[in-house]
């Protein structure tokens, strides 16, 4: 996937919501249409999710079971599904990568927007290179260096986009907390809040602090991601990263309820010039 183009995860997506809606639309279930191609019902749904990979022969059994006779709409869905299997740019690091990731990328990389909270470190499309570095070998301890380097290359892949062309707009509000602690020397701080004062300047970006000055606010869930596309078949995404797994939340009422946390996050923060103040501030006492 080149920078700016819609990739695999994106359409698989859109061919499971094209498959769900089929479905429905002849009142077939779940259960039905897992035993026409010898699958389960959850299968079926992880399929309309677009969380797993597509099988031309199952989709061609499930556009039969929901009656799609004209071959032109046949051989649309049934192209989309052979792209939708396509590795993402990103598979090479599928080595140094936890299972759930590649998909956020993926999705990171066909959002038009990307809405954020963040408190523990700064956002990855934010980072440095020698702040991504301290990071890194933080969360992946006795690691080896080559993996830590492959990483570390990934992060700043990922940040081209933010740049690009077609970059997407960017609204991201930080935690103070994320600024206070230390991820590397001196230095290292002292660089990635100048790169967050230079950043924040772009037409596309967005940036916010709360301070701890606030006290406590709409954030104290903890760090999350909404990703936004333009396809009017795909909706918004919460992504909420754990431990040892990751939660992709599309019910509408889900996202809602984040939408508004991140609202009341920006309506409570210092706008964005003042949000550069502070960071310059920082940087004086750093």
């Amino acid at each position: 996937m080149s920078v700016g183009e819609p990739g695999s995860v994106v359409r698989r997506m859109l061919l499971g919501s094209q498959l769900r809606r089929l479905r429905e639309a002849r009142g077939i279930t779940r259960e039905a249409a897992g035993y026409s191609i010898r699958a389960s019902e959850s299968k079926i749904s992880r399929m309309e999710l677009g969380r797993v990979s597509f099988k031309t022969r199952d989709v061609e059994d499930l556009l039969t079971l929901y009656g799609i006779t004209d071959e032109a709409e046949r051989t649309s869905l049934l192209s989309l599904a052979r792209e939708a299997n396509v590795a993402g740019w990103w598979h090479s690091y599928s080595d140094v990568l936890p299972s759930w990731f590649p998909t956020y990328v993926g999705l990171e990389g066909a959002a038009s927007l990307i809405r954020a909270y963040e408190v523990q470190f700064v956002h990855g499309l934010l980072q440095t290179p020698e702040y991504a570095r301290a990071v890194v070998k933080r969360g992946m301890k006795g690691a080896s260096e080559s993996d830590i380097e492959k990483r570390v290359e990934l992060r700043l892949e990922r940040q081209k986009y933010l740049v690009s062309e077609n970059a997407p707009d960017f609204h991201i509000v930080l935690d103070e907390a994320a600024l206070r602690r230390p991820y590397g020397d001196r230095e290292v701080m002292r660089g990635q809040l100048q790169h967050l004062i230079d950043i924040s300047e772009q037409p596309n970006v967005r940036l916010q602090i709360m301070p701890f000055s606030f006290g406590g606010h709409a954030g104290e869930s903890g760090a999350f991601t909404i990703l936004s596309f333009t396809e009017s078949d795909l909706t918004d995404v919460v992504y909420l990263e754990q431990l040892t797994s990751a939660l992709y939340l599309d019910k509408a009422e889900d996202v809602a309820q984040y939408e508004k946390a991140l609202a009341e996050l920006q309506r409570d923060s210092p706008g964005p010039d003042a949000s550069r103040d502070l960071l310059r501030g920082l940087l004086q006492l750093s």
